[in-house]
């Protein structure tokens, strides 16, 4: 960590240094010229340049600082506050206060206060200013520095008041609605689900309804007599949940900062793990090399690591270990052969897919191919996968409700 009282050098200014200057010639020329008075207004100039030297230092001395960041972890595109504090703890001899807090440019810059020298006695100095970030990721506020001066201008020093401090950035997560019929469950893939009774088991059990279980397993005894709605299980899932597989790979991506394909897909795969933990489904966030990034149940926990994520070079697509629930990927730029390890490893037979449409998000900049999304849509098709395609007009709710909308249907049409 820095150290708040590391001082950078500085000292005169350019008026400062002239002063000098001009005071050095106006004592040589009395020497030349014998004028003695020339020589006293030389030395005057010269020690009244030093003199502000050693107020400016002396003032270093007497500037305290404190800052808060509210909020500490916010998503992107939200507003945080940063608040300062600034009191001297003894008289302060210079001029005015130039603080700056050092911020990056995914941060909007860093904002610079003028003020006039506060004096002994006054209440501390109460600055704020907003922080809005564009990009996801963990960035550095600070240090906040102070720059004071004499009164006349003519020497300055640079002090260091608080160091930095971490503002975490989340990826946006766009609210969504409504669960395909038993996603997530175990009941929507015959070949994730199977009976597990033992000796003495009933045949049947009842638990409370919870969205997206269908109607046709509403218990209406069990609801009639608890005065809620209750669901029957008759089959339990060998494991249920959802894999969620995000393809971070950067050759499969394309555009520039928070308007990357990329960073579309960490929003969908946010905003859609967020909705699946919150309706009580497990999730397991996988990234294209089949690592584990995230698994359980806790919203925040899959939100700092998509906070970190960061593009890979890995060169292909590796299905995650089959755990008997459902696999809905992510994926950038695909071909056939790209997506072919994930149809031969799916369970059941297939998965769900969103293929971004990369080709939207290419910037002028970029000149490298792009695959389009048609004949891969096509092979994982043909496997039974239910495929959307995503761009950039297309945002994580309505790719999201069109999933629900066919989902139910192509499972339908697969068994």
């Amino acid at each position: 960590m820095a150290d708040p009282h590391h001082h950078v050098p500085s000292g005169l200014t350019t008026l400062g240094r002239c002063l000098i200057a001009a005071g050095v010639s106006a004592s040589a020329c009395s020497v030349v010229l014998n004028e003695r008075d020339l020589l006293r207004i030389g030395v005057l100039v010269i020690v009244l340049a030093l003199l502000a030297s050693l107020i400016a230092a002396r003032t270093r001395l007497v500037v305290e600082a404190e800052r808060n960041l509210e909020p500490v972890r916010l998503s992107a595109g939200s507003a945080a506050t940063a608040r300062l504090t600034v009191h001297t703890c003894r008289r302060m001899l210079g001029g005015g206060l130039v603080l700056t807090d050092e911020l990056p440019d995914a941060l909007g810059g860093s904002p610079r206060f003028v003020t006039p020298a506060p004096r002994r006695g006054d209440p501390p100095l109460e600055l704020a200013y907003p922080i809005t970030p564009t990009v996801r990721g963990v960035h550095l506020v600070g240090p906040l520095t102070v720059r004071v001066s004499d009164p006349l201008g003519l020497a300055e020093y640079e002090h260091q008041l608080v160091g930095r401090a971490q503002l975490t950035v989340l990826p946006r997560v766009t609210e969504l609605s409504g669960f395909p019929d038993g996603f997530g469950r175990g009941e929507g893939d015959s070949g994730s689900t199977g009976l597990r009774r033992g000796l003495g088991e009933r045949d049947a059990m009842v638990r409370e309804y919870q969205p997206g279980d269908a109607l046709r397993t509403v218990h209406w005894k069990s609801t009639a007599r608890r005065d809620e709605l209750m669901v029957r299980v008759e089959e339990r899932p060998w494991h249920g949940g959802v894999t969620v597989l995000l393809d971070r790979r950067a050759q499969a991506h394309r555009g520039v900062g928070a308007g990357a394909s990329l960073e579309f897909a960490i929003e969908l795969v946010a905003s859609v793990c967020r909705h699946l933990l919150d309706g009580g489904r497990r999730v397991t966030l996988v990234a294209e090399n089949s690592v584990t990034l995230a698994s359980g149940r806790d919203p925040e926990e899959f939100l700092d690591v998509l906070a970190t994520l960061r593009p890979s070079t890995h060169p292909g697509l590796v299905p995650p270990p089959s755990d008997g629930g459902e696999l809905f990927a992510v994926l950038g730029s695909v071909d056939p052969a790209a997506v072919a390890p994930l149809i031969e490893g799916a369970r059941g037979g297939h998965g769900h897919a969103v293929l971004l449409d990369v080709a939207a998000w290419t910037s002028a900049q970029e000149t490298r191919p792009v695959t389009g999304v048609a004949a891969a849509s096509r092979s994982l098709t043909d496997a039974g996968w239910s495929v959307l395609v995503g761009r950039p007009d297309r945002g994580p709710d309505k790719v999201w409700n069109d999933f629900c909308r066919r989902l139910p249907v192509r499972l339908g049409t697969g068994r």
